[in-house]
């Protein structure tokens, strides 16, 4: 269920890269993500579930779990429903050239080991280039990349790296705050354990000042 990013004509500046001078920039109005995924067979899946369950010893026939089946088949089609998005974006007329941070973007995803969820917030920032981005994308790019099963490791670049490839701001930056189930539930049961994870592009990769900005924006120390 791999989402694969809309394809764009060659040439135009690098993800990071400032324009030479003299360079017209093409227009960009809408940065399109593509790749609705596959439709679910629910009634396979609730087929499987049903098996999945029955052969862990639970019984699904009596009252309170005859439904259960159906309702983790639709609950996962859920999970999974990642959705085509397009990225609304609008020249940037002003100049604007400072940070610009969405805080605490509250996401929730499924750990692609255990398929448990994890959940927590993301702080999703970049540096503007030729273009600004509406506010709302920052959340729903999250939304997005989370709606599969994953790792967040890779949740926190496929964020970072298609708001890089497809706004070409002067960087960008994503730090992830997370909750895993599989290591609160289940195994070591580490309760209240963080994970963070980060990356960043462009200026906010090789800028210590910089990137120190962004983390001392979105609330952690540097």
């Amino acid at each position: 269920m791999t989402q694969e990013l809309a394809s764009e004509p060659a040439g135009g500046t690098p993800p990071g890269a400032r324009p030479a001078p003299g360079t017209v920039l093409r227009p960009r109005p809408e940065l399109r993500i593509a790749g609705a995924p596959a439709a679910a067979d629910l009634a396979a899946a609730e087929r499987a579930a049903a098996d999945f369950l029955a052969a862990l010893g639970v019984d699904v026939d009596r009252p309170g779990l005859r439904d259960t089946p159906a309702r983790m088949a639709r609950a996962y089609a859920e999970l999974f429903d990642a959705q085509p998005l397009q990225l609304t974006t609008f020249p940037n007329d002003e100049g604007y050239s400072e940070l610009v941070l969405a805080r605490a973007i509250p996401f929730r995803t499924v750990c692609e080991h255990h398929l448990l969820p994890f959940s927590g917030v993301a702080h999703v920032g970049y540096l503007p280039g030729d273009r600004i981005l509406g506010l709302s994308k920052l959340a729903r790019l999250v939304d997005h990349f989370a709606a599969r099963p994953q790792t967040q490791e890779r949740l926190t670049k496929q964020v970072a790296e298609a708001l890089a490839a497809r706004l070409q701001p002067h960087g960008t930056g994503v730090l992830l705050e997370a909750e895993h189930s599989c290591m609160t539930v289940r195994g070591v049961r580490a309760l209240g354990s963080t994970t963070v994870t980060s990356a960043f592009t462009g200026t906010l990769s090789t800028d210590a000042q910089a990137r120190a900005e962004f983390l001392t924006s979105a609330g952690l120390p540097r």
